[in-house]
This record gives structure tokens, sequence and C-alpha cells, in this order.
């Protein structure tokens, strides 16, 4: 008989940040944007454990009314990293997590 297929997840250097869905709307979204760019995923999930507080073109800070979140009653600055086609992951960093709050498969009106 064989063995249960569960699928094996990747193990974290110890320098790394693990990455965990903050909403039930992340998740959904990061199936979505899954489903339609999983190359470009795979990219942000190889860059956001290695690096998320690093600014650069693809992944940085939010500004304005969208700069701060509040999660589970503590408050947190926001980031996002910018997929292809308007796409975004937008995310905060507690201790050694990186915490994904919304997964848009297009460009968020909100930041429009």
């Amino acid at each position: 008989m064989s063995p249960k297929q569960t699928p094996v997840t990747r193990p974290l250097r110890r320098s790394e940040y693990r990455i965990e869905f903050g909403t039930s709307n992340a998740q959904k979204g990061w199936t979505d944007v899954l489903a339609t760019q999983r190359n470009t995923v795979v990219v942000a999930w190889e860059r956001l454990p290695a690096d998320p507080l690093a600014d650069d073109t693809t992944c940085h800070g939010m500004k304005g009314n969208l700069e701060f979140i509040t999660h589970a009653g503590s408050t947190y600055r926001r980031r996002q990293y910018e997929l292809r086609n308007g796409a975004r992951i937008w995310f905060y960093v507690y201790d050694r997590t990186v915490v994904l709050t919304e997964v848009h498969t297009h460009h968020p009106n909100a930041t429009k």
C-alpha cells in the first residue's frame, strides 16, 4: 500500500521568515493569483522569506492611509509585493513571520 500523498513544505533557513495567511481572503486571493501567475508567485515566495523588509521596485512599504494596518489588536507597517498585470500581495512583518493580509489578482482600487 502506498503512503498518503501529502505535499512537502519548503524548509526555511534559520535566517528566513515564515509566510502565513492573516485572513481567509488572503488565502483565497493567493489561490486565485497562483492560478493565473504561477511563476511570478514562485518568485515572490522565494523573495519574501529571504528579505521581506528590503525596498526595491517590486517590494516596498505602502504610503498614506494604507501605510499602517491594525491586525489582531496591534498596528503594523503594511508592505506590498507587486506582481505582473497589477496584481499585488499586501503583507506585514511580525517577528520572523510575513503575514499576508490581502492578495489581489489585479491592481487594487485603493492604490489607483
